[in-house]
């Protein structure tokens, strides 16, 4: 019987997605399903979600919780990594409120920048403490990585690990889905590919019926700027003003949300340009503002997944974890979006860093397309975050706490704010203030 082990399951939302998933095909209706996290009633939770999952399906899993990693990875064939190492509060507070004491604004801080790499730091670790159990106990299961900072996270897992690993991301399907709403089309009439690092890739091509749409997206764009009205996105309802500007300044349009990623770049979050943050209607300490949201929701939302007599109401997400897992299992070909290390994938990205482009997914196993040159302007932008995963993977791997410092150095959007006097006691501050969240740095 397939084993499928969920580490990090008290992401109850998010693992009643993926559940939904995998017993919607009926070849993986008996399948097992190992629930772990460290909280006990999240936990607990998510253990009535799956048999309501397992219920709205017509599924008969075997459903197994336990708050022991070992015991649920054992003999598993998939596993699936949901974690939040330091959880909102306190690291995610953490890493929002000692940069803001430097005049460092964030919007995420969950992929670059400070915070980005302050997460990267204090998750290296937990990720190859789970690897290493599989080498133990599962040696041959496939890793799936939903955790972010991805691509940081993934470099060490390929440098550092031999198990087999793929990190997953939703952002290339729902910009696909999102664009197609712009232009007025189905996205399954639209054909694309993209390519890059994740929260950085492109759409190298972007075709309905055989004919490129850029030329009719650079005329929606047009008519965006002309009415001074751009789309918004997500529940939040944010605008989509800075990845229309980065498509108007680039040619290409990028994957990752717009308040995502004016902080990769260090052109739009400027503490003497409030001007900038009105102008592209940047969402400061969004992250902040979700999180806190969906802790007051909370509670409400446990009592009625563990209360509810109604059917669970289950629907096919758009990640692509179960998708690799059936294919995987019955042979039938897909392709999926992973993030991978760049073996000559893309050459002129350096080789090793991780790259999120189509994978080609069947009873062979993942098998990454050969992407080529990117365009020379979409590779320069991407090496600047490039430089700052590679130096926090360093830092992680080593124990070296200089190379703390240098990525902090070398990302865009901090080096375009702070000295580097700020930038090293910066460091220094937050490197205290996460105490035993994070590993010991000579």
């Amino acid at each position: 019987m397939t084993k499928i082990t969920f580490i990090g399951a008290g992401s109850t939302v998010f693992a009643k997605n993926l559940m939904g998933d995998i017993l919607s095909f009926p070849e993986l209706k008996d399948v097992t399903l190992s629930l772990m996290d460290i909280d006990p009633q999240r936990l607990r939770t998510s253990e009535i979600v799956a048999c309501k999952v397992a219920e709205a399906t017509g599924s008969t899993p075997k459903i197994e919780a336990t708050t022991d990693r070992r015991a649920a990875l054992q003999g598993a064939d998939y596993v699936l990594c949901m974690i939040q190492v330091g959880g909102y509060r306190p690291s995610t507070v953490i890493d929002f409120d000692i940069p803001q004491k430097y005049g460092l604004r964030q919007t995420i801080a969950d992929t670059l920048g400070i915070g980005g790499i302050m997460r990267g730091l204090r998750t290296i670790p937990v990720l190859l403490d789970i690897c290493r159990d599989m080498e133990e106990v599962c040696p041959n299961a496939l890793f799936i990585n939903y955790v972010n900072p991805m691509a940081i996270n993934q470099w060490a897992l390929s440098r550092a690990t031999g198990i087999k690993t793929v990190g997953l991301c939703h952002s290339v399907p729902h910009t696909a889905a999102e664009l197609c709403s712009d232009l007025g089309l189905k996205a399954a009439e639209v054909n694309y590919v993209v390519a890059g690092i994740n929260h950085m890739a492109f759409f190298l091509k972007f075709e309905h019926q055989g004919q490129t749409l850029y030329p009719q997206l650079r005329e929606k764009m047009a008519h965006f700027e002309q009415t001074g009205r751009f789309p918004q996105r997500g529940h939040r309802q944010m605008t989509d003003r800075v990845r229309y500007e980065l498509f108007k300044r680039l040619g290409y349009f990028v994957t990752e949300s717009s308040e995502h990623l004016s902080e990769y770049l260090p052109y739009f979050i400027k503490r003497d340009r409030p001007d900038l943050i009105d102008q592209f209607e940047i969402p400061l300490d969004e992250y902040i503002g979700r999180c806190e949201e969906q802790i007051a929701l909370w509670d409400e939302l446990r009592e009625y997944f563990e209360t509810s007599t109604d059917p669970i109401q289950i629907s096919r997400s758009v990640e692509y974890g179960s998708l690799i897992i059936h294919s995987l299992e019955t042979g039938q070909p897909r392709t999926v979006y992973g993030n991978v290390p760049n073996h000559n994938l893309i050459p002129n990205l350096p080789q090793g860093c991780t790259v999120e482009l189509p994978c080609l997914v069947d009873a062979n196993g993942l098998q990454p397309t050969h992407i080529g040159q990117l365009p020379p302007q979409l590779a320069a932008l991407m090496r600047t975050n490039i430089n700052v995963q590679e130096l926090t993977v360093e830092a992680a791997l080593t124990g070296k706490r200089e190379h703390i410092y240098h990525a902090a150095m070398l990302d865009p959007h901090t080096a375009a704010e702070l000295d580097l006097d700020q930038i090293h006691h910066l460091v220094d501050d937050l490197i205290e203030a996460h105490g035993d969240w994070l590993p010991v740095y000579q």
